[in-house]
């Protein structure tokens, strides 16, 4: 039996989706390999320089213009918005120096709960007690995995934290400049931003890359052009709330990489925690269906 059009689209669209968070995945296996030689922010400051070679070879063959790709109506967005992404990765990255990257990845996951009580103050939206209710219950869950006064419980526990703080502001400025700008302008000043951010505060904790690091800088770079890209590929052609819930494959990547790279077995509590943390975000996005 022949499946649909839409279907088949639906399909593609996630293939896409989870082949980004895939390649997510992958990037914060290696930056965390590298995090005893070299700082997370020089990590981030890598990537975006990887980032930004691929995007030019994309833009080239697309036939994207630099006067095009700038054509902006809300330039400080375009400009704040990256930073936001620095200070998410780097906090990301910081905290997987320190903690084991399946337990780093689910208090991550509290993001789209942030996004939920952000986007009062921010969009103005109303948030009712059913989703202020899960914001509390995904916390909680935070709360299970980092175990005050055990071994994780220390300021890198926060970073994650920090990180999910910082991406849910992102994605909120995301979602204001996709009413109005071009997808691939918001990619230029994306990955062009991300680099002049990082650079500014690169210099504190700068030490000179290995031919190694040089390697790792491009490859974690491709990588992570390589996601947007398939993101982008994906939100063509499927609601990004439909997609939502394939966010947490990243937590099966991570699980597996970190067993096999730095024989990491995820505890017990992360399991629990970061099944709480789901269930919170899952209902997060039933109530936004429904609404």
């Amino acid at each position: 039996m022949n499946l649909s059009y839409k279907t088949q689209h639906f399909l593609k669209g996630v293939l896409f989706f989870i082949i980004a968070i895939f390649f997510i995945s992958v990037v914060d296996t290696i930056c965390k390999s590298f995090t005893k030689e070299l700082h997370a922010i020089q990590l981030v400051w890598g990537y975006f320089v990887g980032i930004n070679l691929v995007l030019w070879i994309v833009f080239f063959l697309k036939g994207k213009k630099l006067a095009e790709l700038r054509k902006t109506n809300r330039l400080q967005l375009q400009i704040f918005r990256p930073a936001l992404l620095v200070c998410s990765i780097s906090s990301l990255f910081v905290g997987l120096t320190y903690l084991p990257i399946a337990e780093a990845t689910a208090i991550g996951f509290v993001a789209p709960l942030f996004i939920t009580a952000l986007s009062v103050p921010i969009l103005k939206e109303k948030v009712g007690i059913h989703r202020w209710s899960a914001v509390i219950v995904g916390l909680i869950g935070v709360i299970i995995i980092i175990r005050p006064g055990s071994d994780l419980w220390h300021f890198a526990s926060i970073m994650p934290l920090l990180g999910a703080i910082f991406f849910a502001l992102f994605q909120i400025l995301t979602r204001l400049l996709s009413i109005t700008e071009n997808t691939y302008t918001t990619l230029f000043f994306t990955g062009l931003g991300g680099l002049i951010w990082s650079s500014i505060i690169v210099p504190f904790v700068w030490v000179s890359p290995s031919q190694t690091h040089i390697i790792i800088f491009l490859l974690t770079g491709v990588l992570g052009a390589l996601a947007h890209l398939c993101m982008i590929s994906a939100f063509d052609r499927t609601e990004a709330s439909l997609l939502a819930p394939y966010n947490y494959t990243k937590l099966i990547w991570v699980a597996i990489l970190g067993y096999l790279i730095f024989d990491d077995i995820p505890s017990h509590n992360m399991w629990i925690g970061a099944a709480v943390i789901v269930s919170a975000g899952f209902y997060i996005i039933y109530r936004e269906r429904k609404k």
